[in-house]
């Protein structure tokens, strides 16, 4: 597996570009910020300077000029302090001759033009020296110009400044964005040890074993949830292939008992010469065995059709109608015991459903009924319950232990030995089947002894 292309370095890897981006907006607005500050600073210091000099000019034969800088006039310290921080102060005349000038470039020429109102210029580095910053204000008299005092400091300082606040957040940036990485791979693959037990259970798992589990422990994160889940998965994958094993192993019991009992009767017929009856019975014994196999095979292919969601044609039809067909077909199986079979009519009830899926739910339902009851009779009802069509079946027959309910809709679920002469066990499961592929619901009220009711729920 390639290792940049698992989870954790793509983690890691978008974790890194993503502190980058932060950071280097974040740094890029320091900087401006600072760049802005640093440079504010400077013309700040030069306005201050100019006006304090324009404040101390006084005219001496015609000429503009300053005090000069007599260390012993206390008036004057403050000329001395500016030119000591940077700053170079310039008296010019009205024909642009410097008069007077004190700091570091008082002998520099600053070819800037002199303006009639006060304004900044910057002159580009030249010659080894630093960009310098000049401050230019006119010194006026009648409103006519009659010189201007200039203010200049070099940004060498700023400059070198900033150039260190940019290299150290360019530093910042890389280093705090590569450790971001490294962490995110880390933490990326704490994160992710879960899945990685996930996939390694998930390698042991086959047909033959499913009883892996993660069982990690709840941290109520998402990998727990992913975890829990995955447990819930195989635990019902190992429930179904268990299911599935029992209905093999099941259906093929149930298959080979008639073919074995078929298999003996020809046997033993072929043993020697039998009476003609002996023939007969034998036929009617192997007809017997063939109906019950057939039956079996049927009922398989319907529950095998059912597993990959049954197709059902829905077509409009007339329950009561349909019911009432179906109770005068079984009635002389049910007057054969002694019993009595009675439908309740209702008024017309319609829905849409697949009729011959209906006649084989409530086909089953009632030969179930018939089978099991030994007095009494059997009731059907039918009516309208909150938008679904509800039938009930209820019969006084053995009943079904409490015990038992839960269990009798399952393939091949018999509640004692003394149904299984009786069925192959798969008539409920169909039944609930067909309940299901209406979207309906299909419950059982039972007591042992006393009967049993089953209701039948169908969406109109």
């Amino acid at each position: 597996m390639n290792p940049i292309r698992t989870l954790r370095a793509r983690f890691a890897l978008w974790l890194t570009v993503l502190i980058l981006a932060f950071l280097s907006a974040f740094g890029g607005y320091v900087y401006v910020s600072q760049h802005r500050s640093a440079y504010n600073a400077v013309d700040d210091a030069l306005m201050l300077g100019a006006e304090q000099v324009l404040a101390a000019l006084y005219e001496d034969d015609g000429s503009i000029l300053m005090p000069l800088p007599d260390p012993n006039a206390p008036d004057l310290v403050e000329f001395i302090a500016l030119a000591e921080r940077g700053l170079t102060l310039r008296v010019l005349a009205s024909n642009g001759e410097v008069l007077q000038a004190i700091g570091l470039f008082s002998h520099e020429p600053l070819p800037v033009p002199l303006p009639t109102q006060p304004a900044f210029h910057t002159i580009p580095e030249a010659n080894e020296v630093d960009r310098i910053r000049v401050y230019t204000i006119p010194i006026l008299e009648n409103n006519q110009i009659i010189g201007w005092v200039q203010t200049a400091q070099s940004l060498a300082n700023a400059e070198d400044s900033l150039d260190r606040l940019r290299t150290a957040l360019l530093v910042g940036v890389g280093a705090l964005s590569l450790l971001a990485g490294f962490a995110g791979y880390f933490l990326a693959a704490r994160a992710l040890a879960p899945i990685d037990k996930i996939t390694a259970t998930a390698r042991r798992i086959s047909a033959e074993d499913l009883s892996a589990r993660l069982n990690l422990p709840d941290h109520g994160d998402e990998v727990s949830r992913l975890a829990d889940t995955f447990d819930d998965m195989l635990a019902r994958i190992e429930n179904g292939f268990a299911r599935e094993r029992q209905f093999t192993a099941d259906a093929s019991h149930e298959l080979r008992t008639p073919l074995t009992a078929m298999q003996t009767i020809l046997d033993f017929m072929r043993a020697g010469e039998r009476p003609a009856a002996e023939y007969r019975q034998a036929l009617d014994d192997i007809s017997e065995e063939a109906d019950r196999l057939q039956n079996l095979v049927e009922g398989l292919l319907i529950l095998a059709r059912g597993e990959g969601n049954l197709k059902l044609q829905e077509d409009e039809i007339d329950l009561t109608l349909l019911l009432a067909d179906l109770t005068d077909s079984l009635r002389p199986l049910a007057e054969a015991k002694r019993l009595s079979l009675t439908f309740e009519r209702p008024p017309s009830i319609r829905l849409f459903a697949d009729p011959d899926a209906l006649i084989r739910l409530f086909v089953n339902l009632l030969d179930n009924a018939i089978k099991y009851t030994e007095r009494g009779g059997i009731i059907v009802s039918a009516g309208e319950e909150e938008g679904d069509a509800v039938v009930e079946i209820a019969d006084t027959g053995i009943g079904i232990p409490a015990e038992h309910l839960p269990h009798i809709f399952e393939r091949f679920y018999r509640v004692d030995a003394s149904r299984s002469s009786r069925g192959a066990g798969l008539g409920l499961a169909i039944a609930a089947q067909i309940v299901q592929g209406h979207r309906g619901r299909l419950e059982v009220q039972s007591e042992a002894g006393k009967g049993t009711r089953f209701t039948v729920h169908l969406p109109k």
